[in-house]
């Protein structure tokens, strides 16, 4: 499996919604984080969005990663079919052989058959270029309708990018969410989470923690997916919880991040 970087990674040094740095890292800042981590991989998610970049921006970002042989990824939120043939254009530019699409609340009401024809021709056009699809499981986008649409467009070139996590927030439990995507499974995004128990007895907090120091069973996860591609691209990533401070929060983002490479680094050893 091939270990890399997911800009997630560094949501808050990036800036996201209304906590946003007075100087947010850059695309090309991602990159030296990357190499710096030993990592020869980065995909490039929704928080960091690829089209707001030039035509000289995105062939400088191209080159940059080519000099340091690191390959790119590209991810986008919306399933608006004029976005994603943009992001299909990225693609070829940065020659990225994946394109992450996040399905969530919305999407979920637009019945599957309405959607796997929106798909097609969408497909059609990655494959002329050699890339794939992967449909990341999001927040509120439940894993039984996300197979029924993976059966229903039933194309090789279309497949999941499974988060360990995220479909907590749609009322499923990872082991239930993995059982059901690991077979369609292209692209894989790991991080660790903890179930805190209110000291008052008024419920819980799931908040996220470095892998490898919560609950997710990880080499479970991984033998799961044993079927995948052994080149598969794996995406670290954390769920660090805004703390008092943006600035207190961005300065804990690297020894997350650095503990999380460590422990991927272990669990995905002789894989």
């Amino acid at each position: 499996m091939h270990l890399g970087l997911g800009s997630y990674a560094y949501r808050w040094s990036i800036g996201i919604k209304d906590q946003v740095p007075e100087v947010p890292m850059t695309a090309i800042e991602v990159l030296e984080a990357a190499e710096s981590l030993g990592l020869d991989l980065v995909q490039y998610a929704d928080n960091m969005p690829l089209d707001r970049l030039s035509e000289a921006e995105l062939d400088r970002l191209a080159e940059t990663a080519r000099h340091k042989g690191i390959t790119l990824e590209v991810g986008t939120q919306c399933f608006n079919a004029e976005e994603v043939s943009r992001y299909l254009g990225i693609c070829r530019k940065i020659d990225s052989k994946i394109m992450r699409v996040a399905l969530d609340a919305a999407d979920s009401h637009v019945p599957v058959p309405e959607l796997a024809a929106q798909l097609h021709p969408l497909i059609e056009d990655a494959k002329s270029a050699g890339i794939r699809i992967a449909i990341e499981n999001h927040f509120n986008y439940p894993s039984p309708r996300m197979v029924d649409l993976l059966e229903t467009v039933d194309d090789p070139a279309l497949g999941v990018c499974l988060d360990v996590a995220n479909s907590i927030c749609a009322g499923e439990w990872p082991e239930q969410t993995i059982a059901l995507l690991a077979p369609y499974t292209i692209n894989l995004h790991l991080k660790d989470y903890v179930i805190d128990p209110d000291p008052y007895g008024v419920g819980f907090r799931i908040r996220g923690v470095p892998l490898g120091t919560g609950r997710a069973d990880i080499p479970w996860i991984l033998d799961q997916l044993k079927h995948c591609e052994p080149d598969m691209s794996v995406l670290v990533e954390h769920w660090l919880p805004l703390g008092a401070t943006l600035e207190e929060t961005i300065a804990l983002e690297q020894p997350w991040l650095e503990t999380t490479v460590a422990a991927a680094r272990g669990f995905l050893a002789g894989r």
